[in-house]
């Protein structure tokens, strides 16, 4: 009688979370739900900031090879193409770059570092050499300003191979276009020693390598939603 009249013992106890792993789980839901709203940001600015690049890297070209005329406003818009650069860099690196461990961040550092003396480099091109004689120039260049100019071209050398090579070790990213980069940037760090049409196709090759990834990091953001 004792066994038959006994209430049968709830499921609900057994097959029913806890409420401690309830709130565990729900607090896992809101970080990770919060966490795509950064990685999409990210995604989408470095983006943005690859094609502007690529698109002045594009004028630079087109004014070097006298399909646009030369003005003020093309000669102040030269530096700008590294200044977002480092964007789609920063970008990339915090997406992809970090996976390659010590050498990854060393990699981004120095090409960090390369692009950004790079915008020194291309503001004393484009906006005082343009307006100084040749004599003047070269007197320029065979001092401590042409050791300068030089450094920053290595170093832009250098950091552009190290970082796509931690960039195809961390995996992720299209090798085409990172190989596309390497080949533009070598003209372009090899400047002073290439002619005119290498380092024109370098700056078209670089700028086509950039917007492919740009636009490959903003497919990338719209899918990790």
């Amino acid at each position: 009688m004792l066994a038959r009249t006994a209430p049968p013992r709830s499921q609900s106890v057994i097959s029913h979370q806890s409420p401690a792993e309830e709130l565990q789980q729900e607090n896992f839901a809101i970080v990770q739900s919060s966490a795509t709203v950064p990685s999409l940001t990210l995604y989408r600015l470095a983006a943005i900031a690859g094609m502007g690049s690529a698109l002045i890297l594009l004028v630079n070209a087109a004014k070097r090879s006298s399909l646009i005329a030369t003005t003020d406003l093309t000669q102040l818009l030269a530096p700008v193409a590294e200044i977002l650069a480092l964007g789609l860099v920063v970008g990339l690196f915090l997406a992809f770059g970090r996976r390659a461990g010590l050498f990854g961040t060393i990699a981004f550092v120095i090409n960090f570092v390369a692009l950004a003396s790079l915008v020194g480099v291309e503001a004393v091109i484009n906006l005082v050499f343009s307006k100084l004689p040749l004599t003047t120039i070269v007197e320029l260049r065979a001092g401590p300003l042409g050791l300068a100019l030089v450094a920053s071209s290595v170093l832009f050398l250098v950091g552009t191979l190290a970082f796509v090579i931690s960039l195809a070790v961390a995996r992720g990213v299209p090798r085409i276009p990172l190989a596309l980069y390497l080949i533009g940037a070598v003209p372009i760090a090899l400047r002073a020693f290439v002619p005119e049409l290498a380092l024109d196709l370098g700056l078209a090759m670089l700028a086509a390598s950039i917007v492919w990834l740009a636009a490959w990091l903003w497919m990338r953001g719209a899918t990790s939603r």
